[in-house]
């Protein structure tokens, strides 16, 4: 992974802390990881805790400008080898399925040509919901590909198909994906 550019995706959801741990697993093996934020992924973990971690400015706002003129939606996606997304909320989910691109995430996966890995984490009611389960299909059958949801333990205090795969996971699977 030592020349690979990864853009991580950080959406809000409780799972978000987790993203620290990915984050870093990933800059240990010198992958060069980019991360944005959804406003409300900044409700759960902070954006100095991930550019601490990744040793790069973290992006939240699609309208704080780069330095120079070039549009951050755009730039980040001309060296991106892969798109992960993790967690990713059902909200999210549903943005992408339908192209909508309101906020800096949304925006560079609509502008992207690389490939994406979508990790869901919410709790199973909303992963089982039908609306949920047709945007997760439409994504898959554009080419998005899915890591997870696992089984266990929810915020919610339940059980069930929901929480974000195991980090080893989704670490095996970045890496099948970038060889």
């Amino acid at each position: 992974m030592k020349t690979k550019e990864i853009i991580v995706g950080i959406s809000g959801s409780i799972a978000a802390y987790k993203a620290v741990e990915v984050v870093s697993c990933l800059t240990k093996v010198k992958a060069r990881v980019s991360v944005i934020m959804t406003a409300s992924a900044t409700r759960f973990i902070t954006p100095l805790t991930l550019q601490t971690i990744s040793k790069n400015r973290v992006m939240v706002d699609l309208f704080d400008g780069p330095e120079e003129f070039n549009p951050v939606h755009i730039s980040l996606t001309e060296k991106a080898d892969l798109i992960l997304i993790c967690p990713a909320t059902a909200n999210i989910i549903a943005k992408l399925a339908a192209g909508i691109a309101d906020d800096l995430l949304t925006c560079t996966v609509l502008a992207s040509q690389c490939k994406v890995l979508i990790c869901p984490a919410m709790n199973e009611r909303m992963y089982k919901n039908k609306i949920l389960q047709a945007n997760i299909q439409k994504l898959k059958r554009m080419g998005y590909l899915f890591i997870g949801p696992g089984q266990g333990d929810l915020a919610s205090g339940s059980r069930g198909k929901g929480r974000l795969a195991e980090i080893k996971t989704i670490l095996k699977e970045v890496d099948k994906f970038l060889r």
